[in-house]
């Protein structure tokens, strides 16, 4: 009889229940609004990461903080349980620029403000910053960036410079711009955004540097990705 009535008072919790429609509500209202969230970061953001990949952790951030906010607002006790808890997690995720930072901040107060039940000033807050994002986006609409960012490390002896590397993607038609560059006596170090139309161009300039400098190494990071 003890464990029916336990199990009763678990699951058929009278103020549970009549919380439960409420809570429901708050998820999907979070989740829709962390897929918005995630589109505008994927298309109007400036990062260099592939946003669309980072911008998917949106929706599971902000309906987690709804769900985390709904339960511990009404107890004091849970609330300094949740600080005990959140003491000893190590985030260590590389956040590799300020806007990757602010859009995650952005994505935990919608679900900060949903799970306290302030679905309306959520809202309104959010369209007002959403729009903000497109506005400054179009205000200043540059010509479209480029799509890669390239590493390319050259060792010693016939070690490649940076006008070289330049000059064998402009011979293929491409474009690039110096973004970083070390050196010592041994290696050669340089970073470029650069934009490519397709797969076998980024391939060709790549066999051309390794023709200039057998032991070079060409890396990338995408930004909008190349077709084939």
């Amino acid at each position: 009889m003890q464990l029916p009535q336990s199990l009763r008072e678990l699951f058929w919790n009278p103020t549970a229940l009549g919380a439960l429609p409420g809570l429901v509500l708050s998820l999907a209202l979070a989740a829709v609004l962390g897929l918005i969230l995630g589109e505008v970061y994927a298309r109007f953001g400036r990062s260099l990461s592939n946003r669309r990949v980072f911008g998917r952790n949106f929706l599971l951030l902000t309906v987690t903080t709804t769900l985390i906010i709904t339960i511990v607002k009404s107890s004091l006790a849970l609330s300094l349980g949740l600080v005990g808890a959140l003491s000893i997690v190590r985030f260590r995720a590389a956040i590799k620029e300020p806007e990757e930072l602010a859009f995650l901040f952005l994505a935990i107060g919608v679900g900060l403000g949903l799970g306290a039940g302030q679905a309306l000033v959520t809202l309104v807050a959010l369209g007002v910053i959403l729009s903000l994002v497109v506005l400054r986006s179009l205000v200043r609409r540059a010509p479209e960036p480029p799509n890669l960012y390239v590493t390319v490390t050259s060792p010693a002896p016939g070690k490649v410079t940076p006008g070289q590397i330049l000059e064998t993607l402009t011979a293929l038609g491409g474009r690039g711009m110096l973004k970083r560059f070390d050196e010592t006596p041994e290696l050669l170090e340089a970073s470029f955004l650069v934009d490519f139309s397709d797969v076998s161009q980024f391939e060709k300039f790549a066999q051309r540097l390794r023709e200039r400098s057998p032991g070079a190494k060409v890396s990338c990071v995408d930004d909008r990705g190349l077709e084939a």
